[in-house]
């Protein structure tokens, strides 16, 4: 089996929290222990939701910030602890999408510059050679070449994000790391960027870390899903196998919401409605982090923390104490609210 593209073992980030002269009144255990890795060519998305470490993943493994512990290997070099004069030859090889293309767009620079700008940064083209990029790029995501010429913000939402997917992918990176590339678009152009990144991906043959809320999305674009909750992955799996079997009591609520195109089916479905609210991530609860939420909690998961481990033997793996030894999971739909 091929080296991964990206493997991220026991990756941790914790952020103090000043209490002003007098020092630190504590820390954010933003994320604690994730270890994942994507081969040539797949997509892993992160789901979970808001303030459960996903986007402090995605911008550890750019280093745009710097992990308090674990290792991240990008196409087998050890990136963890480069500094940014080390890091600057390993950034071509991968690149990211942000949530706003507005905001992350200059609006002094016409799009030619911004999309062309990685090639004379990293010193590839100079000249009518990054015009040519430039115009073959534009044309892969669909826009014209006239564009080129145009500002953001004589461009729409959409127009605007495929020019961020074309300055992250001209220069053939291995990895895009793609942190809610939809929620800033509407229905319909989120439905045409995920038929485009596919068909890039397609063209251009790099893997992505896909991370998002929406599990919709995940499930179209992605190959694996790892579901996070409180700066732990609780299940990763193939997208089929965790849709079809879910194994976390969270991952079972997460999907219990998913609408689907079926209104009778939609109707009659039972939702699994969790009480309360994520716990602080400055005052993580002892045992499973989940059981503070979870219906089924017993007096082990109040203190004792399961590990994530592949519990059906095939690649699927949860961390609950309550999945059966044949991977059984704990039966929340009895307990779903009409």
């Amino acid at each position: 089996m091929s080296e991964p593209v990206l493997s991220v073992s026991n990756l941790t980030k914790h952020f103090p929290v000043s209490a002003g002269i007098f020092g630190t009144a504590g820390v954010v255990h933003a994320v604690n222990g994730v270890s994942f890795a994507i081969r040539a060519g797949e997509n892993l998305a992160l789901v979970g939701e808001s303030g459960s470490g996903k986007s402090t993943v995605g911008k550890c493994v750019l280093r745009l910030l710097e992990p308090t512990a674990g290792r991240i290997l990008l196409r087998g070099s050890d990136i963890t602890r480069l500094s940014r004069r080390a890091m600057r030859p390993f950034r071509r090889h991968m690149h990211t999408v942000f949530q706003d293309p507005y905001s992350s767009l200059n609006p002094r620079m016409t799009v030619g510059r911004i999309v062309g700008g990685p090639l004379l940064h990293h010193g590839l083209a100079t000249g009518s050679a990054v015009q040519d990029q430039v115009a073959d790029m534009l044309a892969k995501v669909g826009l014209l070449p006239e564009i080129s010429e145009r500002h953001p913000h004589q461009l729409a939402g959409g127009q605007r994000q495929r020019v961020a997917i074309a300055r992250a992918l001209i220069l053939r990176p291995s990895l895009l790391v793609a942190d809610e590339p939809l929620s800033a678009l509407d229905a319909s152009v989120q439905a045409a960027t995920i038929n485009l990144l596919l068909d890039l991906q397609r063209d251009l043959s790099f893997s992505c870390l896909f991370i998002t809320h929406d599990l919709s999305a995940a499930e179209f674009l992605c190959d694996n899903i790892a579901v996070m909750y409180l700066g732990r992955i609780v299940e990763l799996s193939p997208r089929r196998e965790l849709f079809a079997h879910p194994k976390h009591p969270y991952t079972q609520a997460l999907l219990s919401a998913v609408p689907v195109p079926d209104p009778r089916a939609q109707r009659s479905r039972r939702r699994i409605v969790l009480e309360g609210t994520i716990p602080s991530p400055i005052r993580l609860p002892d045992g499973c982090a989940f059981h503070t939420r979870c219906p089924v909690a017993t007096s082990r998961c109040r203190s004792e923390d399961p590990p994530l481990t592949d519990v059906t033997g095939q690649g699927h793996f949860a961390s609950c104490h309550l999945i059966g030894p044949g991977g059984e999971a704990p039966a929340l739909a009895d307990l779903a609210a009409a």
